[in-house]
């Protein structure tokens, strides 16, 4: 089975970063890409019953620069090194970016999300910005990526969890970060952030249940005590150079989803490392 991967572009040098990065990623692996443009006309909304209807016109425009633009892509990926296990699809779409997203990814089958973390185009016009950290949030049946504007593809020398072994994962929520270090050779290292003595019985237990679901990947344990959260994660990554963090969005959460975190928050705006996200899948 091929992965289907999607990989939203405004056609800046960020988001053609990502289309690398992506290729890259899944170099030794038959893949499906789908090249994603949204367009839309600023003010429009269907929601908003004052909001006028676009005339033919504005749409026709904005729909023929879209796909002018989607032209000059193909042409620049036909430059790039070939895979023959690697098919592109190319779709310029009218409607909100993340409208789109939601639709393409379902339609498509899509497995993972991919995408540069900053655009460049003016703060108007902006899709890959701090939109790749709401994608992480509104995407909720698919993982997404982020891809900093400065990385250029690498294997991974490893792969930070943080965990707090409270909650216990499905074998289908961490596929594909199991996938990823799999395929780049990259060892997990689990993180551990204590602030008690120990372990109760249920963290226990969702700690072996994790280690089960790893054992096709290569990990191993690390714990960092009585230190807040956002700091031992920081530090963990920065002092040991790690080149991808991996964290699960948990939807059902008595504190709420794991972006309220304000350093997940700031992760995802400013890592200069990728950041994976996956979700809790429970309904």
């Amino acid at each position: 089975m091929k992965k289907r991967i999607l990989i939203p572009t405004d056609f800046s040098r960020n988001a053609w970063n990502a289309i690398k990065y992506a290729m890259e990623l899944y170099k030794r692996e038959p893949a499906d890409f789908f090249l994603l443009h949204t367009y839309y006309l600023s003010g429009y909304s269907k929601e908003n019953l004052l909001s006028p209807e676009p005339t033919e016109e504005a749409l026709q425009k904005v729909r023929e620069a879209s796909e002018k633009n989607m032209e000059k892509l193909k042409v620049q990926m036909a430059f790039y090194e070939e895979n023959d296990s690697h098919s592109f699809h190319y779709l310029s779409e009218f409607g909100s970016f993340f409208d789109v997203m939601k639709k393409t990814v379902e339609k498509q089958d899509i497995e993972l999300v991919i995408m540069g973390t900053q655009g460049e185009t003016d703060n108007k016009t902006v899709i890959l910005g701090s939109n790749a950290v709401n994608a992480m949030e509104k995407i909720r049946n698919c993982p997404v990526l982020a891809i900093p504007s400065n990385v250029l593809f690498k294997d991974p020398n490893e792969i930070v969890f943080p965990t707090s072994y409270r909650t216990h994962y499905k074998e289908r929520e961490l596929a594909t970060l199991v996938d990823i270090s799999r395929c780049t050779n990259s060892p997990i290292r689990i993180l551990h952030i204590q602030n008690n003595k120990g372990l109760t019985k249920a963290q226990q237990e969702n700690k072996a249940l994790l280690e089960k679901i790893l054992e096709a990947a290569s990990f191993t344990h690390h714990t960092l005590y009585d230190v807040d959260i956002n700091d031992g994660v920081r530090c963990f990554v920065q002092s040991r150079q790690s080149e991808m963090i991996a964290i699960v969005n948990k939807k059902h959460n008595f504190f709420g989803s794991v972006f309220s975190n304000p350093m997940v928050k700031e992760l995802g705006k400013h890592a200069n490392v990728p950041l994976l996200a996956m979700h809790d899948l429970r309904n």
